[in-house]
């Protein structure tokens, strides 16, 4: 963060019990699964008071300790080909990083840069991508798609703490990250320790991304570059080819010496609007803006899953089916997106799975013995009718 300016003091007195009961409530509105202690929200709350009292003297007193977290994984894509690890804090462990996280939030709030938009109140990837847009208005046609590789997973956490201590002095706070970062994670019966990397599944874990992220964001303000960042997905616009390869060369260096970071070389491109370039679950081109090919798949993926011709339909599987529709309408349905033909090749696709889970078995025979109107009549929702209904509501 900016050097030179007054830093920011004595956060472990603004802990009080009514941001330990608010820290609270957010963690019970987001549920979750027990931590390695196995303590779960709702026996965490049989003892309450008691338990916050406790959380909020060992955490104004630097006796607090956070747990390893349990490591799970969960699918990266419909097809569950590759996995991501997340690890699940305890609890009480979740709690402190929500006290942390709305102590530090407003601070750094102040000083993020307007282009980033990932993990911040108020913003959006509807507004991201609409940034984009914004700069190909002005004549910026050439793009720098950058992929960081496992960002979260590789994040130094010496940067981390460095632009944390720019800005905070209170040193209990700054120990309270610290221990988080290392609090290292459990799997098999086994902890292993954490040098790098900001735990995936910790509530505090994309602000102190974005914390440590905001030098990328600093770095290509003062050399320029106009750029949107969500999270650690983010475009470099540039007028020309030439300015947009040395925007490549400008970050690479940056990432690696600052943050510990390399870019995906295989999946970093320098392109153009012509071309076309994914941005957020988005195909951006200069004629349209559609949901990506990985993204209608793992749609369809989900769909497959849920429709299975074993199984029988019933209202269940349409309300699951309802789900993952309006889930997909909602995203990528907007004034500005052109999904229609991709929505009207969907919602019959849709249906004939239905179809053939009704009759185990796949004929356009079928197609007129359950109509269109079976099938509206037990709850199916339409991707297009959707779509329709949020653009007009717009």
């Amino acid at each position: 963060m900016s050097k030179g300016k007054q830093k920011v003091h004595s956060l472990t007195g603004r802990i009080t019990s009514q941001l330990m009961y608010e820290a609270w409530r957010a963690v019970r509105r987001n549920r979750g699964a027990a931590g390695i202690d196995k303590v779960s929200i709702q026996m965490f709350e049989q003892n309450l008071d008691a338990n916050l009292t406790c959380l909020m003297r060992e955490l104004k007193e630097r006796t607090f300790s956070p747990l390893p977290a349990r490591r799970v994984y969960i699918p990266k894509d419909a097809k569950a080909t590759k996995f991501r690890p997340l690890g699940i804090p305890a609890v009480r462990d979740r709690i402190a990083q929500e006290v942390l996280r709305r102590l530090l939030s407003p601070i750094f709030e102040a000083k993020f840069h307007d282009h980033s938009y990932g993990f911040r109140p108020g913003r959006s990837c509807h507004q991201a991508v609409q940034q984009v847009r914004a700069y190909r208005r002005q004549g910026y046609h050439w793009v720098l798609d950058a992929d960081i590789s496992g960002c979260f997973d590789h994040l130094s956490h010496q940067a981390i703490m460095r632009e944390l201590s720019e800005v905070v002095a209170d040193g209990n706070i700054l120990q309270l990250v610290e221990k988080f970062l290392r609090a290292g994670v459990m799997e098999g019966g086994k902890v292993r320790s954490t040098r790098k990397g900001t735990p995936q599944g910790g509530v505090a874990s994309p602000l102190l991304a974005n914390i440590a992220l905001h030098v990328l964001d600093r770095h290509l303000q003062e050399r320029g570059y106009r750029f949107v960042r969500y999270a650690d997905d983010f475009v470099v616009l540039c007028r020309n080819e030439l300015e947009a390869k040395e925007a490549l060369r400008s970050v690479q260096p940056l990432l690696r010496d600052q943050l510990g970071l390399e870019l995906n070389l295989e999946k970093t491109t320098v392109t153009n609007f012509q071309e076309g370039f994914a941005f957020l679950g988005f195909h951006l081109t200069s004629r349209s803006i559609t949901m990506r090919a990985k993204a209608v798949e793992n749609f369809k993926t989900k769909i497959r899953g849920l429709t299975q011709r074993s199984h029988n339909l019933d209202a269940t599987v349409i309300e699951k089916l309802n789900r993952v529709i309006r889930g997909t309408a909602n995203y990528f349905a907007t004034p500005w997106s052109n999904c229609g033909d991709t929505y009207r090749n969907l919602d019959p696709w849709i249906r004939m799975r239905l179809r053939c889970m009704k009759t185990k078995r796949k004929s356009k025979v079928d197609n007129p013995r359950i109509r269109l109107k079976h099938l509206r009549r037990m709850g199916l929702l339409s991707l297009g009718e959707l779509r329709k209904a949020r653009v007009a509501g717009s």
